[in-house]
């Protein structure tokens, strides 16, 4: 009896102990494969989601470019500045066209393209160019071209700086005037060259940079076949001042075959089109902005990600990633994808891939569609890829944008995901194993429900519950649970939402860092900075201006206005401090140091006094501004326990304020450490000494505009 009792018992926990085992292989199974798929679906949503929010700010920054470089050719299209140097311009290159040049110039030309010009195209192009093709084809080109090329004492990247070439001319005498003008207005808006065409003859009778495209005619010269040919002869039948016309990038023999873009605006007088404004683009700009400076880790590419841009013709218009990285892997790779190797010569000839590397994928195929997409793609590389793809809104241009990551580093993680859960697997099993004995002899169903309630709690699912199964202690422990879960959630909200608005609120008034530190708990923040830039702007003449007008116009007036400053503020990456009445106060290099710190807060300024004056444009009145920036140390901290307010101190921040109070309207004054560090990328004028409350004599200049 004893021995039957024994086997029917040893047979029911055999039994237990199998189902019990083969349950937990079966949960172990289920929840691997569920749980990696998960994982999976998650990875590839995550990434794609990552790779499209890339490739939208990269949209925005390169659309946001160009929508800046048009509003800025259009402002000096329409300026009298261009338009009275267009006019006479004009004139003069037509008298010397008339006059005619002296078969010995036109022998010093000549000899100088076949001595200089064709070699240095053939270095790069690989054939030599008959030198005919390139020759000037009337006499104020040749010319001109003697005067300011083959007689300029200076090397190409620096024939700009002639003023006058002293042979007396009408048209030397006012391009003495003209040009310093015209060539800080180019360097201050970053154009590599301003050029302007005679729509009638098509000749470019004024550029700053002073290539072989000088003076020559777009309709009959060398470079009528050109893209800047193109752009004059759209907008030289445009009579609308907001006309723009883009053409896109194509190589351009003058720069020597390098990539380039052309930007063309009307020049009207009198309702009439009496020239082209033409602003050449070099596609570095593009290149640095799509690459984000070639700091692809930092932006989160990781080894293989990257964004490139693509053209109509399906040829990049910016540079790959291996490109810059390895120069040799990426000339491996496309040889290995089969690219032709005319096109590999060409960009090791030319120095960049920009309209030599052909992208001809899925991706570059749709986004030229005009539809967005994701999806996985064999990349350019031949390696499968995961990308996602879209057209730019650029009037003039179709171009598609591309963000991609290798499959395999993006689902590295996932790979190694698997090899854990297969690990994990078997030691789950074979502890299951020693421990399903024990487990059998008791009834841990609601205990097991329980622990994964708990387990699902801890992981954040707060909509957790466990099944109230009986009355006992463990049925009364999941009760107690289930409530637990509903207050703690409940209150976590509560929680969180007044977390979300105390962070907006201390975000508002306190830099972002300085806010952080805040919350660390550190006290009485303090900190010295070596070396800052400090702006003070202030509205001349609102007061008089506003005296008339109804409190709340004025205060919508000014709010206007400085929600635009902000905007470009949060752009350069300036700090914006305060603002006290119609003055505003901002900062550039703390509190997170800026290694460019000074030509940031100058090129604010600029814009600050644009805006001004468009904001007092758009508002039937005249806005001028004056602007004060010097650049030293500061002291700053948080002030105030209960409204907190972050302020700076010091020489720097006084002796900057004097320069506002003492500057001129529509101008920033700056002292001599901003001149100095600034003096070789704007065209300052000297001021002088001017006496400063507390300082006595000064030295100030000024830019102005």
């Amino acid at each position: 009896m004893t021995g039957s009792s024994r086997t029917t018992s040893w047979g029911l926990s055999a039994k237990l102990f199998t189902t019990l085992v083969v349950l937990g292989a079966i949960a172990v199974l289920v929840t691997g494969v569920l749980g990696y798929v998960q994982a999976r679906d998650a990875l590839d949503k995550a990434i794609f989601d990552q790779l499209t929010a890339a490739r939208q700010t990269k949209t925005r920054q390169v659309e946001g470019y160009f929508r800046t470089i048009d509003a800025e050719l259009r402002l000096l299209a329409n300026s009298k500045m261009v338009v009275d140097a267009t006019r006479e311009l004009r004139i003069a290159a037509n008298k010397l066209n008339r006059d005619g040049a002296s078969p010995e110039l036109r022998e010093k030309v000549d000899a100088w393209y076949a001595d200089d010009f064709i070699p240095a195209i053939t270095r790069v192009q690989g054939k030599e160019p008959a030198v005919a093709d390139y020759l000037p084809v009337d006499a104020a080109s040749y010319y001109l071209q003697y005067h300011y090329i083959v007689a300029n004492p200076n090397p190409k990247e620096r024939r700009r700086l002639v003023d006058d070439p002293g042979d007396g001319s009408d048209y030397s005498k006012l391009h003495a005037l003209y040009h310093p003008l015209m060539r800080a207005a180019a360097a201050t808006v970053g154009f590599f060259d301003l050029m302007v065409a005679d729509p009638k003859s098509g000749r470019l009778i004024y550029t700053v940079e002073k290539e072989v495209d000088f003076a020559t005619s777009l309709q009959t010269g060398p470079n009528r076949g050109s893209n800047v040919a193109a752009a004059v002869a759209r907008c030289a039948v445009l009579l609308d001042r907001s006309t723009v016309c883009l053409e896109d990038f194509a190589p351009y023999a003058p720069s020597r075959g390098a990539p380039t873009a052309f930007m063309a605006a009307p020049v009207v007088d009198r309702g009439i089109i009496i020239g082209v404004l033409i602003a050449q683009l070099s596609n570095a700009e593009i290149d640095d902005v799509v690459t984000g400076g070639r700091r692809w880790r930092q932006e989160g590419f990781g080894e293989t990600g990257e964004a490139y841009l693509v053209g109509p013709d399906h040829l990049v218009r910016s540079g790959p990633r291996a490109f810059y990285e390895n120069r040799e892997t990426y000339f491996a790779e496309l040889k290995a994808v089969g690219a032709p190797e005319e096109e590999i010569a060409a960009i090791r000839s030319y120095g960049t891939p920009v309209l030599h590397q052909r992208v001809d994928t899925k991706a570059t195929q749709a986004a030229l569609a005009g539809v967005e997409g994701t999806g996985e793609i064999i990349g350019y590389r031949g390696v499968p890829t995961l990308a996602s793809w879209g057209p730019l809104a650029i009037s003039g241009v179709n171009w598609a944008l591309v963000a991609k990551i290798d499959t395999a580093e993006a689902f590295a993680p996932i790979y190694q995901l698997r090899r854990n859960l297969l690990l994990v697997g078997g030691l789950v099993l074979l502890a299951m194993a020693s421990t399903a004995a024990w487990l059998s002899r008791a009834l841990l169903g609601p205990l097991r429900e329980l622990t994964a309630g708990v387990r699902r709690f801890a992981a954040g699912d707060y909509g957790a519950s466990v099944p109230v199964r009986s009355q006992d202690e463990i049925g009364q422990l999941c009760s107690a649970f289930n409530g637990m879960v509903v207050d703690l959630h409940e209150k976590n909200i509560v929680i969180e939402n007044k977390n979300r608005e105390n962070e907006l609120l201390l975000l508002n008034v306190l830099p972002a860092p300085i806010a952080n530190r805040l919350r660390g708990g550190e006290e009485g923040i303090a900190d010295g900075f070596a070396e800052v830039t400090v702006a003070f702007a202030d509205l001349v003449g609102f007061t008089k201006l506003t005296s008339d007008m109804p409190p709340g116009e004025v205060v919508t007036l000014l709010n206007k206005l400085f929600k635009r400053f902000d905007a470009a503020a949060l752009e350069l990456g300036i700090e914006k401090i305060k603002t006290v009445g119609d003055a505003y106060m901002a900062v550039c290099g703390m509190p997170e140091p800026v290694a460019n710190h000074a030509e940031r807060m100058v090129r604010m300024a600029i814009r600050m006094v644009h805006i001004a004056r468009e904001h007092g444009i758009e508002h039937n009145t005249s806005m001028k501004l004056r602007v004060g920036i010097n650049t030293g140390p500061v002291v700053a901290g948080v002030i105030g326990t209960s409204k907190y307010i972050y302020d700076l101190w010091g020489d720097t921040v006084n002796l900057a304020s004097r320069m506002e109070s003492g500057g001129i309207p529509d101008t920033i004054q700056v002292t001599r450490p901003v001149y100095e560090k600034l003096k070789d990328q704007f065209a300052f004028e000297e001021r002088g000494t001017i006496e400063v409350k507390g300082k006595g004599k000064i030295e100030a200049w000024l830019l102005r505009l």
